[in-house]
């Protein structure tokens, strides 16, 4: 998301505040070790499950075995928030990212996500690249990427909600 289009939403915000500016949410998304992904099952539950990711090429990137519930639930509802922040009333960013799931399947692409995730976590997280995706230790795993559609941000201390939308 280059230059988004910047929003002070003043219905949830203080009266003072100020838009957070893209390069805080931007740093956030790069950093965050932890995410929290909400999916939609078949008959519209949704499904909440914590996960790594990592931010590149404005996307937000996730892999998931292609039997986890998130998978299947991808297959038939593509649309996803990802969630991640502070659970401190007083401090911190929280940032919301919405849009929609697409499979990664470029070799060229998955080998840079390969060595984001490991750079990331100053390799904790290794996979290998395939044809489908990756894998490690433990199997398979798909790779998607969010493109935002919206990124919602909610300052606390100063209380402030900011909304990004990709420039036309």
């Amino acid at each position: 998301m280059q230059d988004p289009v910047t929003r002070l939403d003043e219905r949830f915000s203080a009266p003072d505040a100020q838009a957070t500016p893209w390069a805080a949410t931007r740093e956030v998304l790069e950093t965050a070790q932890l995410f929290w992904i909400t999916t939609v099952h078949a008959d519209g539950r949704p499904h909440v499950t914590p996960l790594v990711a990592v931010w590149l090429d404005d996307a937000l990137h996730f892999c998931t075995g292609p039997e986890e519930q998130k998978a299947v639930n991808l297959s038939g509802n593509p649309h996803v928030v990802l969630t991640t922040g502070c659970n401190d009333w007083t401090q911190g960013l929280d940032v919301m990212v919405e849009g929609e799931a697409r499979r990664v399947t470029d070799r060229t692409a998955l080998e840079r996500l390969a060595g984001a995730w490991a750079a990331k976590w100053d390799g904790q997280w290794r996979y290998q690249v395939t044809d489908a995706g990756f894998t490690h230790e433990s199997g398979e795993a798909l790779v998607l990427a969010v493109r935002p559609t919206k990124i919602l941000t909610f300052t606390k201390g100063t209380f402030a909600q900011t909304r990004y939308t990709p420039a036309e």
